[in-house]
């Protein structure tokens, strides 16, 4: 998935001891700005709540903050290696060619690197508007994306093998002279019109030369704009610094350190405690664990990466002892992961239903079948499988007083999704502000109900959390302008033109539509996807007698299939990034998973009453 880890810092002499001097305090720095951004939104909840006073200015902040983090920790990944990328490529090269390989990878991540600085600095300079609460000149929220680029410059020059010193530098060089052919040379080969063809056709050789995603569909946006002028090319950084400024987003980095809390806390722990006692003496216990453990937590997280990030890092190494391949322990946990988007809190509902205007409750009600059936067949997958590789057999049932006992262990980890999910249902707090009141729930929990969690053991969780975020949120900020590209280009629309102008009866209309949102799911992160798709898609499946709730489960599911599948599938990057598999091997694992969930996504699609049956019952 990644380029093996690297020294932090490859120069010579006090220039290597200054550089992971500088390198410790951008990564605390990156951390400290995630933290702040959670205890700002909690200081609002406190302030509206108790004293019944809201404040103008915390939103304000903690996404200032969530955005320059993200930017340092952009720069510290580089120099890790840190930046989610395939590794395909170089698994076939010879030894003498991994160098070459090396200096390619990090001359693209340079070239695009260039890009951030130069059309950043020049975004920055336009923004003459002030932030409304704050009144400070957008311009410095702005300022995240060059000097983010200028300091993953300087990782680029000094990070790497300690042998090629001069390798960094050289991979600088060729970069600005790569951005300088592209920027003063692409209007002379490219037809301006032909700007989807160029950015499709260049992300997807980026990322399959195994150059970072995030750089990879951020170079592929400057070559699409550059025959149209600097005016152009400014919304490349644009794109990235707004995508990240949502109040939305912030339920990332919220509960994904809640998540890392859970686990320095020993929160997931113990619902993976619970989860084993009740299932995992069945074929494939282990497994079947990691799938009841996904739906607890589920309830309590909301983000799917949170809960891939999680559970890898304590199931994938326990199912490899118990002698199941690592590839289908990282496999599993990512099909498992996306029933944080089915199992409310979901974010992805939550987005859709801002962008549907539809009821959030109803969504929450809508999904909790089809997320309970999508649990039950991926465990009836584990047990096929185990059966075949003869995974999980022997272990003997756990008694009553086992599980009672677990149960009550459990007790205040159940709890949480009760608090989180009650918060947002009686207007204490929004969805984004339930995961910053997650994190002080698993605060609490692993201090006081547990006494597992030390000072030592929080710094530790909120860096790896700041870090995964990272990890994540710059492909999100990526993926903003190679979206827009497809927009300006009215691919999306002319899909679904197409779609509709063909006479087909509405089940044929369906059909092609989700056949369109699993192609979709290839190439666009979920939330960009449903920025664009919504509005788009949404008239067309009411014409075709879907729900408006019932297209909003089905859009989710069908998103979060895509984050199972290449090129993009982050929660499986994400997991075997966690559990040090190869994914390839990972992909090639979670096939079985991924055809059981289409299936599950056609008879939801064509079976109203799994989604408004109980919609109808309940209500909103």
């Amino acid at each position: 998935m990644t380029l093996p880890p690297s020294d932090p810092v490859a120069a010579p002499g006090p220039l290597r001891r200054m550089g992971r001097l500088a390198d410790a305090v951008l990564e605390n720095l990156s951390a400290a700005l995630m933290l702040m951004a959670a205890l700002v939104a909690v200081w609002q909840v406190f302030h509206r709540y108790v004293l019944k006073a809201s404040l103008s200015w915390p939103e304000e902040v903690a996404l200032w903050a969530f955005v320059w983090g993200v930017f340092i920790g952009l720069a510290v990944a580089v120099g890790r290696d840190g930046h989610i990328a395939i590794s395909l490529l170089r698994r076939l090269l010879p030894d003498a060619a991994l160098p070459w390989h090396r200096l390619f990878v990090r001359t693209m991540t340079a070239a695009a690197c260039v890009v951030l600085v130069v059309h950043g600095q020049d975004f920055m300079a336009r923004v003459m508007s002030a932030s409304p609460a704050l009144q400070m000149p957008l311009r410095y929220l702005y300022m995240a994306v060059p000097v983010g680029g200028a300091l993953a410059l300087v990782y680029v020059a000094l990070c790497g093998d300690p042998a090629r010193v001069w390798a960094g530098p050289l991979a600088v060089v060729l970069g600005v002279l790569v951005y300088l052919a592209v920027r003063h040379g692409a209007g002379m080969v490219l037809d301006h019109r032909s700007a989807a063809t160029v950015l499709m056709l260049v992300a997807l050789a980026l990322i399959l030369l195994e150059v970072p995603i995030a750089f990879s569909l951020a170079f592929a946006a400057f070559a699409a704009f550059a025959p149209q002028g600097n005016l152009m090319l400014v919304i490349v950084a644009q794109n990235m610094a707004s995508a990240l400024n949502s109040f939305t987003l912030l339920a990332i980095p919220f509960f994904i350190m809640a998540a890392a809390v859970m686990n320095a806390g020993g929160i997931t722990t113990r619902l993976i405690d619970l989860a084993t006692h009740l299932v995992g003496h069945f074929r494939g216990g282990l497994g079947q664990a990691n799938v009841l453990t996904n739906t607890l937590m589920a309830g309590v997280s909301g983000s799917s990466t949170a809960d891939a990030s999680a559970i890898a890092k304590l199931m994938v190494p326990e199912m490899e002892k118990r002698g199941y391949d690592r590839a289908f322990g990282c496999a599993l946990t990512s099909a498992a992961s996306t029933l944080a988007n089915l199992i409310p809190p979901s974010l992805g509902l939550i987005i859709y239903a801002a962008l549907a205007s539809v009821s959030v409750g109803a969504l929450f009600v809508a999904t909790i079948v089809p997320g309970l059936i999508v649990a039950a067949v991926l465990a009836l997958v584990v047990y096929l499988i185990s059966r075949v590789k003869g995974y999980g057999a022997g272990r003997a049932r756990s008694s009553g007083r086992q599980r009672l006992g677990a149960l009550w262990v459990a007790v205040p980890a159940l709890l949480l999704p009760v608090a989180v999910v009650g918060g947002v249902r009686f207007g204490v707090f929004t969805a984004t502000e339930a995961g910053s009141m997650a994190v002080v729930f698993a605060i609490v929990c692993g201090v006081f109900f547990y006494r597992q969690l030390t000072a030592g053991g929080f710094v530790r969780a909120v860096r790896d959390a700041a870090g995964d975020t990272v990890a994540v949120a710059v492909i999100i900020a990526a993926a903003a302008p190679f979206a827009w590209v497809l927009t300006a280009e009215q691919m999306p629309q002319r899909i679904a033109a197409g779609l509709t102008g063909q006479g087909m009866s509405p089940e044929m209309v369906l059909l092609m539509v989700l056949l369109f949102l699993l192609v979709i799911g290839l190439f666009m992160e979920m939330i960009a996807a449903m920025v664009i798709l919504v509005p788009i898609l949404l008239p067309v499946v009411v014409a075709a007698g879907l729900h408006p709730v019932q297209f909003g489960v089905v859009l989710v599911l069908s998103l979060v299939i895509g984050a199972l599948t290449p090129p993009l599938g982050v929660l499986v990057f994400t997991t075997a990034r966690v559990g040090q598999a190869e994914v390839v091997a990972v992909f090639r694992a979670i096939l079985p998973f991924v055809g059981a969930m289409i299936c599950v996504l056609v008879a939801v699609t064509y079976l109203p009453g799994l989604t408004m049956g109980l919609t109808r019952w309940l209500g909103p």
